[in-house]
């Protein structure tokens, strides 16, 4: 077991998008010169960065460590830290796409039901405090098994690019436009 008390098993595939977002020996969620982490992500292309749909001010892109598969982060497009300083095109697209997001999950994974949730700051979980983001995750009834429990460990049943294929895929084409 590892010191943080919650092992994962070892997933080579995600290497070329840490890489991509990251210099070697940075541990540091913090933004650089170069922006925030969700910014340089973003800059990076819709299949590097696993984004399912990229919207004026907000986009939507897989969690690179998720809690389960398909779950999907809504963040605007620029480093901000709380809500309130959000402009008014930025809150609108960030609520219509979060709500796309649950549209998606539901017809990709048939869940029963959805997690959504907005931590912000260090003192409420949030894991890049800088730049908020909203989590959005289907669950099940029952969905957590023994090996989170037991043995601190999450296996996900599907690569994160055959995850955003299925989110594209199911993506509403009437939510998160802002010609409609």
């Amino acid at each position: 077991m590892s010191a943080s008390g919650l092992d994962h098993l070892w997933a080579g595939w995600r290497h070329s998008y840490i890489a991509a977002v990251s210099t070697p020996g940075d541990t540091s969620l913090e933004p650089d010169e170069t922006g925030s982490l969700f910014e340089r992500i973003l800059r990076l292309d819709d299949d590097a960065a696993f984004v399912v749909h990229r919207g004026d001010t907000c986009s939507v892109l897989l969690n690179a460590y998720p809690y389960c598969s398909g779950h999907m982060l809504v963040v605007p497009n620029r480093a901000v830290a709380q809500l309130e300083d959000l402009t008014v095109p930025e809150r609108h697209e960030l609520a219509d796409l979060t709500t796309a997001a649950v549209i998606a999950l539901r017809a990709a994974y048939r869940c029963e039901g959805v997690n959504v949730g907005t931590n912000l700051g260090e003192a409420a979980g949030a894991g890049v405090p800088t730049h908020l983001h909203t989590h959005v995750l289907p669950r099940w009834a029952g969905d957590t098994n023994f090996m989170t429990s037991v043995a601190l460990t999450r296996v996900l049943p599907e690569p994160l690019d055959v995850s955003c294929t299925r989110l594209r895929a199911a993506w509403p084409t009437d939510y998160g436009r802002s010609d409609v």
